[in-house]
Order: C-alpha cells, then sequence, then structure tokens
C-alpha cells in the first residue's frame, strides 16, 4: 500500500473568496490530505495589511472548507516550525504568494526536509482577491454617498 501524500497551503484567507477556494482546490489535487495554515493576525500586519476578519474566524472558515483536511494557525518567529510540524510532501504556493520555490526548497533541505514545491495556476475573475472586493465596496460606498448627496 502506498504512502498518504501531504500537502500543505498557507496564506491570510482575509475575506474568502473564489481566489481562495481555487487555491486550496488545486493543492488538494495534488495529494491525498491537505493541511492548510491560516497566518496570524500580527504576521497579516507586518507582511500585507491589517486583517479584516480576526484569526480564529478565518481559521473556522478555512477548516470547514471542503478541501482542507486540517488546518492550523501559522507561528510567529521560524516560519520552518509548523512545517516540521505538517512534515509536507508537497508545498502548494498560489499563483501570487512571494516565495521563490529554488530558495524555498534550498532552505527547507538545509533543515532535513525534502519537500517539493509546485506553484498552483491563476484563477482569472474580476472578484479573485481581498484587496479587488474592498475596493469594490469602497467604490459602491462612494457612489452611493454620492447619489444620497444629490438626491437629497
Amino acid at each position: 500500500m502506498s504512502e498518504m501524500v501531504r500537502v500543505m497551503a498557507s496564506g491570510v484567507f482575509d475575506i474568502l473568496h473564489t481566489g481562495h477556494i481555487h487555491y486550496l482546490t488545486e493543492a488538494k489535487k495534488l495529494g491525498d490530505e491537505l493541511h492548510v495554515v491560516v497566518a496570524t493576525d500580527s504576521t497579516v500586519r507586518k507582511k500585507k495589511h491589517e486583517p479584516i476578519t480576526p484569526e480564529g474566524m478565518r481559521l473556522e472558515l478555512v477548516r470547514n472548507l471542503k478541501p482542507v483536511d486540517r488546518a492550523y494557525l501559522g507561528r510567529e518567529g521560524d516560519i520552518f516550525d509548523i512545517v516540521r510540524e505538517i512534515k509536507p510532501d508537497i508545498i502548494a504556493l498560489g499563483y501570487d504568494q512571494h516565495f521563490e520555490e529554488k530558495k524555498l526548497t534550498m532552505e527547507l533541505k538545509k533543515i532535513g526536509l525534502n519537500v517539493r514545491i509546485l506553484r498552483v495556476s491563476q484563477f482569472d475573475h474580476d472578484l479573485n482577491g481581498t484587496k479587488k472586493i474592498i475596493q469594490k465596496i469602497v467604490d459602491w460606498y462612494t457612489f452611493k454617498k454620492k447619489i444620497d448627496k444629490e438626491e437629497g
């Protein structure tokens, strides 16, 4: 009997959208089990933006998505601690995640982990990103205020 192939994916998952679903669905296709790491609020603040939804809520949402077998909250400090715990065979990167595959592979080998790094395909949709969704909300709100002012 062959061993189960464990895939690890990671991300912020702030305001879930179809881009997230595409990423996790494609990651799941790479193996038998999908383990997902959700970034902590402090990591999101350092690397991206102020999170819209708190880490506990984001973790709960991801944990309940169909492709996800297990979900974890990320760790502060050494990003490889969680990788050591999960022991993935494959790490699936989103098309827009800022990791260099070769550099990441070398860093993993240095700590004794032989992990394949694969990047999933891009998903094109007008609302495939958190920033795009926020911008659409801001545009709608701005337009509504302008109409209300003109009518009022």
